[in-house]
């Protein structure tokens, strides 16, 4: 039996083809939403394409019938009709005091839920308070997830420990050419092209990445980038990974003190000749979803909070060199240069990223369609790096399961062109891990 979804603002600010998601189910949105879109129509943020794309998409369905019973979407799918505004139910009145337009919302969606005896009608939001309320009120409802991870527990690594490999494997690992045959580690497990092996027998061990073209296992030594020399198995894996120029997408998770940006700024800086610039970006979440705009002073003041990480990251590279160090005066000249220029995503936008190490930082705060934006902009000769946290979102409308950086490492693994590693122990102090851990 068909059913029919009733869209709030979100899920379209979200994806602006969610409208093609709902297979040959009816959508019904409500006039309230297109008002709020209004709002979203100006701007280069993505939410703000998104609600320009999805005007113009119902523009070219639009029809006399858009507010009867609807028109369809395409060859296969439901229809699409504006639900006008309505009196409100007694239901809404007494349990809402303050008439918002989420309260709007609400009751559209609740009187087509009544009309049709609240049978196969289901309101589709991303805002969990929304959700909460449109429950209390006997609605049925569902969050938004077209791109989520399933199982977060499964989630891909880009690191496998193998036990009691054989001594003569370590013996051949360490010559020359510092290689050797899968078929010799004789294991019965399935690998990922540029995942990364801990190779373990007793006092033996050795790091290594399986080459899946080949069906090789290359070693891994560890390497010192501009200063920066890499604390555990799990950050040589990740630079190892920043630094092949055969390795165009790399993705680098992990708690907060464990050493994402400062490994890719490092590796960033270690190849900064094969690059025309380094960008280095992240998307702006304003504090209690304001816009910047509130915030006081001119843009540069604005975004300093947002960007300060990123250049304590780059003081901390600085401070492995003197002054006076042709590295440290190199870093300073980047700057002033703009060879390296730290910005916001959203400024990102038209920008040419051709012979461009780009790094993403707090990539959780983004969400499936922009990263997907991002990695299809990129140019020849282009390195893209996604560093982040997923359990760490700031973003009122992601969660753990459904933002950008989980959807890439989930859809990506095993592809010739890309490398994730998971960074576990935190490197910034004693105290900070202790914190991490128990508090």
């Amino acid at each position: 039996m068909k059913k029919i979804f009733i869209l709030d603002t979100n899920v379209i600010l979200h994806d602006s083809g969610c409208v093609h998601q709902f297979k040959d189910n009816d959508i019904c949105i409500p006039i309230t939403v297109i008002e709020e879109l209004d709002k979203f129509k100006k701007g280069n943020n993505i939410i703000n394409c998104n609600a320009r794309d999805f005007l113009r998409t119902l523009d070219a369905l639009s029809s006399e019938k858009m507010f009867e019973k609807g028109v369809p979407v395409a060859n296969g799918k439901g229809s699409i009709s504006i639900c006008l505004d309505m009196a409100l139910d007694e239901v809404i009145k007494n349990n809402f005091t303050e008439i918002t337009s989420d309260i709007k919302i609400l009751n559209i969606a609740y009187m087509v839920a009544k009309k049709h005896q609240f049978k196969n009608v289901i309101f589709v939001t991303k805002d969990v308070n929304l959700r909460l309320r449109a429950r209390s009120i006997g609605l049925k409802t569902e969050n938004y997830n077209s791109k989520f991870v399933e199982n977060l527990s499964d989630m891909y690594t880009g690191l496998q420990v193998l036990e009691h490999v054989s001594p003569q494997v370590f013996d051949a690992l360490y010559k020359k050419p510092f290689e050797v045959p899968m078929s010799v580690l004789e294991m019965d497990t399935t690998f990922y092209t540029n995942e990364n092996l801990i190779l373990k027998n007793g006092s033996n061990s050795a790091l290594a990445v399986y080459d899946g073209p080949r069906q090789f296992v290359r070693l891994i030594q560890p390497t010192v980038c501009y200063g920066i020399k890499p604390r555990n198995a799990e950050q040589t894996f990740a630079l190892h990974a920043m630094l092949n120029p055969d390795i165009p997408l790399v993705t680098v998770s992990g708690k907060a003190g464990t050493g994402k940006t400062l490994l890719a700024l490092a590796a960033a800086l270690e190849k900064k000749q094969q690059y025309r610039q380094i960008f280095v970006a992240r998307p702006v979440v304003p504090l209690s979803n304001k816009d910047l705009g509130f915030l006081p002073g001119d843009v540069a003041s604005k975004l300093d909070p947002y960007m300060q990480p990123l250049y304590d990251n780059l003081t901390v590279i600085q401070n492995h060199f003197n002054e006076q160090n042709t590295q440290a005066k190199q870093i300073r000249e980047l700057l002033e240069e703009e060879k390296i220029v730290i910005t916001p995503i959203s400024y990102i936008r038209g920008r040419s990223i051709v012979r461009v190490f780009f790094i993403v930082d707090e990539a959780q705060n983004l969400t499936p369609h922009e990263v997907k934006t991002i990695i299809t902009r990129a140019g020849e000769g282009t390195k893209i790096v996604f560093t982040g946290d997923i359990f760490q979102i700031d973003h009122p409308y992601l969660d753990s399961q459904t933002n950008g950086l989980a959807y890439i490492i989930e859809k990506m693994k095993g592809q010739p062109l890309y490398a994730h590693v998971n960074l576990e122990k935190g490197e910034r102090s004693e105290l900070a891990e202790l914190a991490a851990k128990i508090l």
